[in-house]
C-alpha cells in the first residue's frame, strides 16, 4: 500500500506565506492525510488584466504542492464576475470590463499557469462560471445564425435564424457552455434562496464599504452581492467535481471565501476550508503588488528585466521575498537573514534575482541575466540587445518622447537637473534640453532606461 504523506496543520504547507488556515472542524486536514487524490482545492480568477505576477504565484507555487500531493486543483474563470468587479481592496467601484477583454485575458492566463501548475487532467481542470450565469435568455444573436444537427448519421441544417431566435439563442447558448450535463443555470429565483440566508448586516459591515459611507461616497448593491456570486461558485463546483474542499486567494478575500463557506451550508453541502495567503508588497516596498500600481514583476517579464526589477526592491524586503517568491527552505532562509547583518546586502539581493530568475527560466538564463546586470550597472556597461532608433532629425527629447522613454518635456527637465540622462559613450551627463543628436549615440536614462540613437 501506498504510503500516505504526513500532513498536519502546523506544517510548512500549511503556515509558509499563509496569513489565515479556516478548517474549524479539521475536516481538510483529515480528508487530505487520507485520500489526497480526492481533494478539489479553488483557485477564482478574474480575467481583468492578462499578467500573472509574483503575487499571483505564491498562491500558484502552493498550489503546485497540493498537486505533488494528488490534489487536483480547478482553476475558475470567473468571466461573469469579471464584468461585476469584485470589491475588495477596492475604495472606489471598480470598472466593468468587456467580454471581448475577458476572453483574450482569459487565454493569457491558461498560457500562463502552466509555467508553475500541472496541468495534466488528473491534477487539473478549468471551467468557466458563465457556465451558471448565463442563461438562454442573456445570450444576444444577430441575424442568420445557421445550424446544422446530426440525425441518423446524416447533417440536417437549417435556414438561417433571425436575430434573437430562441432556437438560435439555444444553439449558441448549447455550444458555448463547456458543462453541459452536470448544472443548471442559477436563476434570479436560485440566487434570491442564497440570499435569503445572507444578513444586509453582514454585507454592509465590510470595512472598505463603510469606510466609502463614512466619505459619501456611493455604494451599489451589484457590489455588495459579489461574495455570495462567489459563494455560488463553490457550491457548484462541488455539485461538478464532487467536491470543492479547500479555496485559496489572499487575506483581502477572506470575507469572500467564508461567505462561501455559508452558501455550501446551506445546499447541505461540506463547507470549503480556507487558506488565506500573505500579500505580497510590490517593488515600492508599499503597496501590495499590483499591475495597476505599476509595482510589480511579471512571471513572463524577459530574464534581464526581471532581474533588474528584483535588484530594484527596498532591502527590508529581501527575506519576505525569499520566503514567497523561492524553494529555499525556511532554514536556509534563516541563515540568510544573519548574514544580512554582516554581508552587503546588494550581493544577497542578487542571490535572491538569481534565484527567483532560475524559478522560470532555468540557471543558464538565470545566470546570464546575472552577468548582464552586473556589467551593465555595476560595471558602467551598455546592456546587450540595445533598442534601436533613428533620429531623423528630432531632438533627442523629441526621440525620447516619441520611443516612450519618457512621458513628457517636464520629465525630461527633470531628469536633465538631476544629472540622470547620461552619454554612454563620452560618459558625461546630458543638460541641454534642446540638444540635437549629430552622431551616434547611446543614452542612459536613470539606471534602467538605454537607447540607442543613430543619425543618418
Amino acid at each position: 500500500m501506498e504510503k500516505q504523506p504526513e500532513i498536519h496543520a502546523k506544517s510548512e504547507l500549511f503556515t509558509r506565506g499563509v496569513g489565515e488556515f479556516i478548517d474549524p472542524d479539521g475536516l481538510f486536514i483529515k480528508k487530505i492525510q487520507e485520500n489526497p487524490k480526492g481533494v478539489v482545492i479553488k483557485l477564482g480568477v478574474d480575467p481583468t488584466r492578462p499578467d500573472i505576477h509574483l503575487g499571483h504565484a505564491v498562491i500558484l507555487r502552493k498550489l503546485r504542492t497540493f498537486q505533488d500531493l494528488g490534489c487536483k486543483v480547478i482553476f475558475l474563470i470567473g468571466d461573469v464576475t469579471a464584468q461585476i468587479g469584485d470589491p475588495t481592496g477596492k475604495s472606489k467601484v471598480r470598472p466593468e470590463i468587456s467580454q471581448q477583454e475577458i476572453e483574450v485575458n482569459m487565454k493569457s492566463y491558461l498560457d500562463q499557469v502552466g509555467r508553475i501548475l500541472r496541468t495534466e487532467p488528473e491534477v487539473f481542470s478549468w471551467i468557466r462560471n458563465s457556465d451558471w450565469f448565463v442563461g438562454i435568455n442573456d445570450i444576444i444573436t444577430e441575424d442568420g445564425v445557421t445550424i446544422e444537427l446530426e440525425l441518423d448519421g446524416k447533417k440536417v441544417g437549417f435556414p438561417p435564424l433571425p436575430a434573437n431566435d430562441f432556437l438560435a439563442k439555444t444553439f449558441v447558448w448549447q455550444q458555448t457552455r463547456m458543462q453541459k450535463q452536470k448544472v443548471n443555470s442559477y436563476s434570479l429565483i436560485n440566487v434570491l434562496a442564497i440570499l435569503r440566508g445572507i444578513t444586509f448586516q453582514r454585507l454592509i459591515g465590510r470595512d472598505m464599504f463603510q469606510e466609502r459611507i463614512k466619505n459619501g461616497e456611493e455604494l451599489f448593491m451589484h457590489e455588495m452581492v459579489y461574495p455570495v456570486l462567489q459563494g455560488i461558485d463553490s457550491t457548484v463546483l462541488h455539485s461538478i467535481y464532487g467536491s470543492c474542499d479547500l479555496e485559496v486567494g489572499g487575506t483581502d478575500q477572506i470575507f469572500n471565501m467564508l461567505v462561501g463557506r455559508d452558501v455550501m451550508k446551506m445546499n447541505k453541502q461540506t463547507p470549503q476550508a480556507v487558506i488565506a495567503f500573505d500579500l505580497l508588497e510590490g517593488l515600492d516596498g508599499k503597496e501590495k503588488m499590483s499591475k495597476s500600481l505599476d509595482n510589480y514583476v511579471g512571471i513572463t517579464d524577459e530574464p534581464s528585466d526581471m532581474f533588474g526589477k528584483i535588484m530594484s526592491i527596498p532591502d527590508s524586503l529581501i527575506i519576505r521575498y525569499f520566503t514567497l517568491c523561492t524553494y529555499r527552505t525556511l532554514i536556509d532562509i534563516a541563515d540568510i537573514e544573519k548574514r544580512m547583518t554582516k554581508e552587503n546586502p546588494r550581493d544577497i539581493k542578487i542571490q535572491l534575482a538569481r534565484e527567483i530568475v532560475e524559478v522560470y527560466y532555468g540557471k543558464v538564463l538565470a545566470f546570464s541575466a546575472e552577468s548582464s546586470f552586473i556589467e551593465t550597472f555595476s560595471k558602467g556597461g551598455i546592456p546587450e540587445n540595445i533598442s534601436e532608433t533613428d533620429s531623423n532629425g528630432r531632438s533627442l527629447v523629441e526621440v525620447l518622447m516619441s520611443y516612450g522613454l519618457i512621458a513628457s518635456k517636464t520629465e525630461y527637465r527633470r531628469l536633465l537637473d538631476a544629472g540622470a540622462v547620461e552619454d554612454m559613450e563620452s560618459g558625461e551627463s546630458i543638460t541641454d534640453i534642446d540638444l540635437i543628436p549629430t552622431q551616434t549615440m547611446v543614452v542612459r536614462i536613470g539606471k534602467k532606461r538605454f537607447l540607442k540613437v543613430q543619425v543618418s
